[in-house]
């Protein structure tokens, strides 16, 4: 039989959105996927032809180091140095991930012993709560609050659990609100982990998807951060590398050991082919941006004006590809989900999926063209979809 622990872990979001995807296809409607965080632009041609060249050398072909190349961890170094002003030593604080997302999760089983406590936002990444759960450890949740733009209230954490908590996961630019964190709250996190004891793993996914002359900062640049934090970065929305599976980890020294340690005995790093191609990503980084981060502003612009025009009043956000809408009153977040698929054939993700407080929120992301956001807002007008619907709660079947 499988662990007991697996029975805690609820559904996984984004497979369920697939399911529903696939069965309303196979119907043959026309879906118009918001759901799923997944870019639908090509990764940029630069970083392709440097991967293929680098496929067809041999010298790739046999296990990459560890912890990276040297090469690879040079390059994240130089970045961190050119875009946040943060000097990262490459041998002792910077390692290669295949994604954040295994790096999040073995960072847990690194930190967290049974029954310790690990800080988790709600709404959040779904990864940092369930991950805890089947390291044994338990998991504190940190309530966003639209009222408190989406940043947790450590004042609000009793005392007993920010003494016994081993773990604190934060995400800014955010995933799933798109709210950002200023200075003067990072210079709190750090007071507040310093104070505690608490390792910090900032997940920064998003930090090169900004907009309106807003550039997200690095927790990292906070003076003495070094010693209680580690960051986390994926290439994956920076230059639409999902399925390419790389990432790193920098900061503190003796919790990228620890990281380290565990994924020696889990995974043989990242093909070192796709390593070259990162680094031709990082080198490049500044000019692969522009473009991309123009196409993200332009379809949040359209999808923003066209809720504004249905009675919503939504302020667009200045980073990541997400909105973070709350849901017309008297719909439950799932019921409202359920409507837009029913009725429209457009899928979002219910705000309950991520988390507890998510709930009367849904999450819109933006990976479809403009043509498909400017079809989804005329479905919605269609079908009288309105934020002042002003009806009853109807099941949707």
């Amino acid at each position: 039989m499988p662990s007991r622990k697996l029975s805690l872990i609820p559904p996984y979001l984004f497979a369920e959105l697939d399911k529903k995807i696939d069965a309303a296809k196979a119907q043959g409607r026309d879906i118009i996927n918001l759901g799923i965080g997944d870019p639908d632009l090509p990764t940029p041609k630069l970083i392709v032809d440097a991967m293929q060249q680098a496929v067809a050398d041999p010298e790739t072909h046999n296990y990459p180091p560890y912890r990276g190349t040297q090469a690879f961890r040079q390059a994240v170094s130089q970045w961190m140095k050119t875009r946040f002003g943060v000097t990262i030593d490459p041998e002792s604080e910077a390692l290669s991930l295949i994604g954040s997302k295994e790096g999040i999760a073995h960072l847990i089983l690194a930190y967290a012993d049974p029954d310790d406590i690990v800080l988790a936002p709600s709404p959040g990444y779904p990864v940092y709560h369930n991950f805890t759960l089947l390291a044994g450890a338990k998991p504190h949740t940190l309530p966003l609050l639209a009222e408190n733009h989406f940043l947790p209230d450590y004042d609000a954490i009793p005392t007993s659990i920010a003494e016994r908590a081993k773990l604190l996961f934060l995400n800014y630019p955010n995933n799933p609100t798109g709210a950002i964190a200023s200075m003067e709250f990072m210079e709190k996190t750090i007071a507040f982990c310093k104070r505690h004891q608490i390792l910090l793993c900032h997940d920064n996914a998003y930090s090169e998807m900004t907009f309106d002359n807003y550039k997200a900062p690095s927790f990292l640049s906070i003076s003495g951060a070094k010693d209680i934090c580690i960051e986390m970065f994926s290439l994956s929305k920076m230059y639409n590398m999902t399925g390419w599976r790389v990432g790193f980890a920098v900061g503190n020294a003796e919790a990228i050991s620890a990281l380290g340690l565990i994924k020696n005995n889990c995974d043989s790093g990242v093909f070192k082919a796709i390593q070259k191609a990162a680094i031709a990503g990082l080198d490049h980084s500044e000019s692969l941006l522009q473009d991309l981060n123009a196409i993200y502003a332009r379809r949040r612009n359209i999808f923003v004006n066209g809720l504004n025009t249905l009675g919503w009043q939504f302020k667009p956000n200045s980073a990541t590809f997400y909105l973070w809408i709350p849901v017309p009153p008297g719909f439950t977040d799932p019921q409202f989900a359920e409507l837009l698929l029913e009725k429209c054939n457009i899928v979002v993700a219910p705000g309950s999926g991520y988390g507890e407080a998510g709930k009367g929120f849904f999450r819109v992301a933006l990976t479809q063209p403009d043509k498909r956001i400017e079809e989804a807002i005329q479905r919605l007008k269609t079908h009288e979809i309105r934020f002042d619907m002003g009806k009853q709660v109807t099941q949707v079947s």
